[in-house]
């Protein structure tokens, strides 16, 4: 079995999803809680990945995180080095098309959190910084941890976006998706075997996990 590209696979949704869940929880308390004339348009961007095929996806941010492009300009500004072809390239690639399922998630737990909560702590005078880390996020655990789980299954399983922005290079940008698609165009089926066999061993386990949690949810009443 190729664990390079496994290893890989999972380094690259372990660090897109905590990452992830950093930008995506002040995002949904803002998509949540904050009342803005035309906020609608914000969602629908947020949830653009969706419904738009990875490939095109893929090709604008090949525009924007290449060297003509405005992200692409300011990271080798940075650091002296460009975003293709390189992990931190399809870091950034994979973050952009898993971000609705890392908010619609946390949305959902956010929602279902009881009002009068977070009432009482305004009038016990906490700021909305402190609200948001005293009270939402731990009354949203079990949101925070369904968001995290199926966004890292998502990131496993990415193919399009990478192979747009990062190409197969071998241990450093092709993951097991990619791996598996190079495989079976070879005619190596026992090794895209092998690679899809543990890829589906593990988004199973996911959904065990997700399916625990969501009946934790429903026994708690929350």
């Amino acid at each position: 079995m190729d664990m390079t590209a496994l290893y890989l696979s999972g380094k690259l949704a372990l660090v897109s999803t905590v990452l992830l869940l950093v930008l995506a929880a002040p995002l949904t308390y803002f998509l949540v809680y904050v009342r803005l004339p035309g906020k609608f348009l914000l969602e629908a961007l947020v949830g653009l990945p969706l419904v738009l095929p990875p490939t095109v996806l893929g090709f604008y941010l090949l525009t924007v995180l290449g060297p003509q492009g405005p992200v692409g300009r300011f990271w080798a500004a940075m650091t002296g080095n460009g975003l293709l072809f390189t992990f931190a390239g399809i870091a950034v690639a994979v973050m952009a098309h898993s971000l609705p399922y890392t908010v619609q998630p946390l949305k959902t737990a956010f929602e279902k959190i009881d009002p009068r909560l977070l009432e009482t702590a305004a009038v016990l005078g906490l700021s909305r910084i402190a609200i948001f880390r005293r009270v939402i996020l731990p009354n949203a655990l079990g949101g925070l941890v369904a968001a995290a789980v199926l966004t890292f299954a998502h990131i496993m399983g990415e193919f399009g976006v990478v192979l747009m922005v990062g190409g197969s290079i071998p241990g450093k940008t092709r993951v097991a998706s990619i791996a598996i698609y190079e495989y079976v165009e070879a005619l190596r089926y026992q090794e895209a075997w092998q690679l899809s066999l543990a890829l589906l061993v593990i988004s199973y386990f996911v959904l065990l996990i997700v399916m625990y949690l969501n009946r934790g949810s429903v026994a708690h009443g929350t």
